[in-house]
């Protein structure tokens, strides 16, 4: 057996497979009959493996050429954690699309990463997502093949539970080199629409990164409330998991009596989740209500908020914020101060954990010239960010910089040395997870005609939240969801009591 470069997701899980097979690995959503009217699975690493490589020989058997695209829109189930793993032992590349992504922008990355093939389910909380597939599909012309889970696919849609049944023998050789491409998620930034992809190993160091800092054990059982379709939501899920091998509990987000009965059933010590809701659940009596659970890892979509955040009470267990942007990077600090205050943070190289000395530099955090944040490391994919070359007289075309620069607006404390983010970047929005320009709103606006209004409100959960009035908000629901525009623009023009 030929040794790999640096380990891929596949690779590491085959390592825990081969050291336990028969150990739980994947736990679905207590709720998901609900969710997508499937029937909830629990596999252990030898059954998942088995899935694994039948959905494996299924994308091969599809006629897909190794270091194709394959898009993904699943939710947080057993199913996207089985796609993402088959997706990489068949030599493909995952580009996950998010659950609030309809139409237009599913049209726009289809075409924008040349996918050959994308990846569903039949319905998610009552909405047809097979649907969205087979029409923005049909508009992408390098889609070649549709495939889902789930009952009642539309015609021209291939059943990837049938092909689980089936377990296809059918493999190809594919080398397992941490330096291939793995993964293209898509980020917004003041240029507009952008992909980043990445290969095996930043996406594995985001995972240390996370797990070093927070201290999860070796077989940890983990819950994630974290949607997955990002860079974030890979590492601080599948990878997190892969890394410390044991059990990965997954839940869609969120139901709070779901969520606590699922942490008690499986006695969960690690949780993973946004960190507005990890306080929250602090709040309402962590080590009471939820005993078994010792590390929580809070995931700040909004890292500008950190500081204002309120304190962590919890007694058993410690929270360890990730600070997220975008598509860029991250970087995690564990609470360690005795009033649960956020660790400050300083500038220059950060170990994974941040407090070991010698410990392996997971980043790089910088203040750049323009007073905004600058990431640098193994997980930061500096090309897919660098600026666009100015036309200069100089005949000598200037190095690339070797850093991201996330546009958070950020200064130096010069009393204690520590970075304060204190905006985010300018002309964009963020509501949850969902990223998008200032300007497209208006754009949305003017197509609904005279009188209409879009507009971002402050929310100190989300980010933004996002608001809209026309002279009948009904139509203007009707025309949005006509577009093939986000649910979260078509919900803005809900009926309320006192307008905006």
């Amino acid at each position: 057996m030929t040794q790999s470069a640096s380990p891929t997701l596949d690779s590491l899980f085959k390592r825990v497979l081969a050291r336990q097979p028969d150990a739980l690995a994947l736990v679905d959503p207590l709720n998901k009959p609900r969710i997508t009217g499937q029937t909830r699975k629990r596999l252990t690493y030898a059954q998942a493996d088995r899935a694994i490589s039948a959905i494996a020989a299924h994308f091969i058997e599809a006629g897909l050429p190794a270091n194709s695209v394959l898009a993904v829109q699943l939710p947080n189930t057993v199913e996207f954690a089985l796609t993402v793993l088959a997706a990489h032992r068949a030599g493909l590349v995952v580009a996950p699309m998010p659950l609030l992504w309809r139409h237009a922008e599913l049209t726009a990355a289809l075409n924008r990463t040349a996918a050959r093939a994308i990846v569903t389910t039949s319905r998610v909380d009552g909405v047809i997502y097979a649907d969205f597939a087979m029409n923005a599909a049909a508009e992408a012309f390098s889609i070649r093949h549709v495939c889902g889970f789930g009952s009642d696919l539309p015609e021209g849609m291939a059943s990837l539970d049938q092909a689980i049944l089936r377990e296809s023998s059918t493999t190809r050789a594919v080398i397992q080199d941490g330096r291939k491409a793995s993964l293209i998620s898509f980020d917004v930034t003041a240029d507009g629409f952008r992909p980043v992809p990445r290969a095996h190993f930043a996406l594995i160091a985001g995972g240390l990164a996370m797990s070093l800092e927070s201290d999860v054990p070796q077989g940890a059982t983990i819950m994630s409330t974290f949607a997955p379709m990002s860079f974030a939501g890979l590492a601080s899920s599948l990878a997190v998991w892969l890394l410390t091998g044991g059990t990965l509990v997954l839940h869609h987000p969120f139901d709070e009596e779901v969520l606590q009965t699922q942490i008690n059933d499986h006695a969960c010590d690690t949780l993973i989740a946004p960190a507005p809701l990890a306080l929250r659940l602090a709040e309402l009596d962590l080590d009471a209500n939820m005993p078994s659970v010792r590390n929580v890892i809070g995931l700040w979509r909004a890292p500008e908020q950190v500081a204002a955040g309120a304190s962590w009470i919890a007694q058993r267990a410690t929270l360890t914020d990730v600070y997220l942007f975008g598509e860029a990077g991250l970087f995690g600090a564990r609470r360690t101060a005795e009033d649960g205050s956020p660790a400050p943070i300083k500038p220059g190289p950060h170990g994974a954990p941040r407090e070991l000395p010698g410990s392996s530099i997971a980043g790089e955090i910088l203040l750049t010239p323009t007073g905004t944040l600058g990431l640098r490391g193994p997980m930061v994919p500096a090309a897919a960010y660098a600026p666009s070359q100015v036309p200069n007289d100089a005949l000598i075309v200037p190095p690339p910089r070797d850093y991201v620069d996330t546009e958070y607006a950020a200064r130096l404390d010069r009393s204690t040395g520590a970075i304060n983010i204190t905006a985010p970047p300018s002309g964009i929005m963020a509501v949850g997870g969902y990223r998008f320009l200032a300007n497209d709103l208006q754009e949305w606006s003017r197509r609904l005609g005279q009188g209409a209004l879009l507009t971002a409100l402050p929310d100190r959960l989300a980010g933004h939240r996002l608001a809209g009035r026309a002279q009948d908000n009904a139509r203007a629901r009707n025309a949005m969801t006509e577009l093939g525009l986000n649910p979260l623009m078509v919900e803005a023009f809900r009926d309320r009591a006192g307008g905006i």
